[in-house]
């Protein structure tokens, strides 16, 4: 045998990789033959390794599962049901005038808790179609509506619960109200649990005896006694569904509050009794005999009586409707808020409307006394900040704060915004003329708007007074309606409307149409919105919001965040300015003469609502900007009520009571303090006054005002501080009484001769009105006349050469 290695047979069966990955025929076995190999995976390369296999699906999936399941148990096994919140131990919020001085303590719960049993079932089923009207068929949670109303919030669309009843009334009684992750996931868990552990009318109970409806109410029983004066178990399906409405708002929706949203309570309303009929509560029939039930006025303890529950409560909607503290959390206590409200001023306010108004009422002989309300507000120009305000005579009595009601019609107060925006704009009448106080207008009643593309509109002034060619400075004296409502179309009423909202109006403020009507004043902004707009032109057109809160603090060691006031220049110097020059004019010779009793150089301009239900001024000094509205409501039905008769008066205007509280208020309020004068920048070419052309109006106009001769040129009283170019001081227009005569260098008509304007004396004036397509009237018998003669525009000024901003684009 041979040393040499032997070479071995191959073992059938097996083969080497590389021979049988080649495919050799030579390894193929007995038991191989005619079967298929199988080939080599190919690797993955470019995208495709970044797309991750079917294994990789599934196993992420299959551990996700075990993840959330195992979660959820754990979450399940820790969290347990807390014990009831303190609620009980709420504690009260110290509201205090800008010294530190208190004004109100609040925080008091008023809670009655009652079995389901002692709540209609109507009251039951109108809670369920405003939250929830799948509960007793739902889950405790439902993971859809919290998917959608995460995505709601994440996506803009406002802040949505997505909370079934159950989760809320988690929220309610085991739990704080914060809006955390951690909140959020023990409600989770507790809502699950407690499902499990009571019944669907235990939770329901429970909720309608814990959810929180305004006025202070906790539970179903308190908030039937506080709005309607009955028990739980007497509730209407009409009730119950207002009282569901304010479960979603409920200090807006709260209509004797806050008449101004009544259509969305009511929108509210309706979604609710619909959602009845759909779940087969409520027949149509039912549902369609039903009518809105306004709540009665509130009945409050007497801690808050006065004027400290108005200002409470203002208080309270400017810090939720800023963002600044939410309304839950305000309602549960231990924030010391100090107000931007002096006490002073704010005493002073009260004894003037009760001086010049409320002691002259006789409730006993004269029905028409008991329609009358008084609102009022009063702002630093400078600052911004509300430093008195006047709701009422108490708000045990009269819930409603008239300071800051959106529902009556500001009147002619508006006009001053129009010349405003004219002088902004760079505005020219339709004759092409700049419009400044002597541009001349043609006042003759009932003469149509000229270029107004819109329905014919020709508001008449007061008696059908026809004044001829008159100044606007005069027109604004009297406030004829035909220059005015002619000056809007001259600016554009779009103008107009986006001026008055850059002076402080809020963009949303009802009725203010983008029409010539929009200069009579069918705006029904609120007291304190006109304080803001004339604040602003009082301050030389620099505009910044209100501010009513100087200082919040929580549990006395935790400062809340206010937000910062900004200041903008809402309208050039020049415009805002030249209006001072105008509205000084109607004090010192108009419709306002009552208001010299402040003793101080003042501007302002009276107003009257539709049919007497409203009477106004509004008027400033370099110090204080003050607006004063008296208004007619029937204290049963609400209703708006004319004021004829009131006081014992023919009539109450703007130049009577309202000028009269202004001037004892604006004295009193600025007593000691150094008496300043206006310091005035004018438009250029505001003592300039150029002549109609002869085809300006296809109207004529006839003479009636004596505005025969020109303008007297006089200077007035008043050092503006500005210069013209040549160095010498400067005197607006305006500011000395007139004699009738004229200087014929500036074309302009002569002033003077006798007033229709009704005055606080009375007498048988004429005055204004602007009720003609729905605008609004002032003057009449027994009004704001201020006798024979100096009714009209006693100077024109001589400042000239001052720069003027060019006018502002459409926004």
């Amino acid at each position: 045998m041979s040393d040499e290695p032997q070479p071995q047979p191959k073992t059938p069966g097996w083969a080497s990789r590389e021979s049988l990955a080649a495919g050799d025929p030579q390894t193929a076995g007995p038991e191989g033959a005619g079967k298929t190999k199988k080939p080599k995976r190919p690797k993955r390369t470019g995208w495709r390794r970044l797309i991750p296999t079917w294994r990789m699906v599934v196993g992420t999936f299959v551990i996700g599962v075990l993840l959330l399941v195992g979660g959820f148990f754990l979450g399940y096994s820790l969290v347990h049901i807390p014990a009831a919140n303190a609620l009980a131990t709420k504690q009260a919020n110290v509201y205090l005038y800008a010294d530190g001085s208190v004004i109100a303590r609040d925080g008091e719960v008023n809670r009655e808790s009652v079995g389901l049993a002692r709540i209609s079932k109507d009251a039951q089923h109108a809670v369920l179609a405003a939250e929830d009207r799948d509960f007793y068929s739902e889950s405790a949670i439902d993971p859809g509506a919290m998917v959608r109303a995460g995505w709601n919030t994440a996506t803009g669309k406002g802040k949505q619960s997505g909370s079934t009843i159950t989760q809320q009334y988690v929220k309610n009684y085991y739990l704080a109200q914060e809006q955390t992750i951690t909140r959020k996931v023990k409600e989770f868990f507790i809502s699950i649990k407690l499902d499990r552990e009571k019944s669907k009318d235990e939770i329901l109970e429970g909720y309608l005896n814990t959810s929180f409806f305004g006025r202070g109410a906790y539970g179903i029983q308190a908030a039937a006694q506080a709005y309607y004066g009955v028990d739980a178990k007497d509730l209407t399906a009409a009730q119950g569904a207002y009282l569901a409405s304010l479960l979603n708002a409920p200090s807006q929706y709260d209509v004797v509050a806050h008449p101004e949203n009544r259509p969305a309570a009511e929108a509210r309303w309706n979604y609710v009794l619909d959602g009845m009929v759909k779940e087969d509560w409520l027949t149509p029939a039912e549902r369609a005999a039903q009518k809105f039930p306004v709540p009665k006025e509130s009945t409050i303890s007497t801690g808050m009586s006065g004027q400290r529950g108005y200002i409470v409560n203002i208080v309270k909607d400017y810090l939720v409707g800023n963002d600044i503290v939410d309304e839950e959390e305000l309602d549960r206590g231990g924030y010391r808020i100090t107000t931007t409200l002096h006490k002073d001023k704010q005493d002073a306010f009260v004894k003037a409307v009760d001086d010049k108004l409320m002691s002259q009422l006789d409730k006993k002989e004269r029905k028409v006394d008991t329609y009358v309300r008084a609102g009022g507000a009063s702002v630093d120009p400078r600052t911004g900040k509300v430093v008195a305000m006047y709701n009422g005579i108490d708000y045990v009595k009269q819930y409603t704060p008239n300071a800051t009601r959106r529902d009556f019609q500001v009147g002619s107060t508006f006009k001053p915004f129009v010349f405003t925006s004219a002088v902004e704009n760079n505005s020219k009448t339709q004759d092409g003329r700049f419009i400044n106080p002597n541009t001349i207008y043609d006042g003759t009643s009932e003469r149509p708007v000229q270029g107004w593309s819109g329905t014919r509109y020709d508001p008449e002034n007061e008696d059908h007074r026809d004044y001829g060619d008159i100044t606007v400075r005069e027109a604004t004296d009297k406030s004829v309606n035909a220059v005015y409502a002619q000056m809007a179309v001259d600016v554009g009423p779009g103008e107009v409307k986006q001026t008055a909202i850059d002076l402080g109006l809020p963009a949303d403020t009802p009725e203010m149409p983008e029409g010539p009507a929009i200069a009579l004043g069918t705006a029904t902004a609120s007291p304190l919105d006109m304080a803001e707009a004339y604040a602003t032109i009082a301050n030389h057109g620099s505009h910044g919001t209100y501010t009513l809160v100087e200082k919040v603090m929580k549990d006395g060691k935790h400062e809340v965040d206010l937000p910062e006031r900004r200041e903008r220049q809402a309208v050039s110097r020049e415009a805002a300015d030249t209006t001072t020059s105008v509205l000084r004019s109607v004090v010192q010779n108009g419709t306002a003469t009552a208001a010299q009793a402040a003793g101080r150089p003042a501007a302002g301009k009276t107003g009257t609502a539709e049919e007497d239900t409203a009477a106004w001024f509004a008027g400033y000094t370099p110090e204080l900007a003050t607006v004063v509205a008296v208004m007619g409501q029937d204290p049963k039905t609400a209703a708006h009520k004319p004021l004829y008769g009131a006081m014992g008066l023919p009539r109450i205007n703007g130049g009577g009571a309202p000028a009269e509280i202004w001037g004892q208020y604006t004295r009193e309020a600025l007593e000691g303090e150094p008496v300043t004068d206006f310091d005035l920048r004018l438009q250029t070419g505001a003592d300039v006054t150029a002549a109609p052309t002869a085809d300006s109006s296809d109207e004529p106009g006839g003479d009636e005002s004596g505005t025969s001769t020109p303008d007297d040129e006089s200077s007035g009283d008043e050092d503006t501080g500005a210069e013209t170019p040549g160095g010498s001081a400067s005197t607006p227009p305006g500011d000395t009484g007139g004699d009738g005569t004229g200087d014929t260098s500036t074309g302009g008509p002569a002033t003077g001769g006798p007033s229709t304007e009704p005055g606080p004396t009375g007498g048988a004036g004429g005055g204004e009105d602007d009720s003609s397509g729905g605008g609004t009237t002032e003057g009449g018998d027994g009004g704001e006349t201020t006798g024979a003669g100096g009714g009209g525009d006693s100077g024109t000024g001589t400042i000239t050469g001052l720069p003027t901003r060019p006018g502002r684009e459409s926004q």
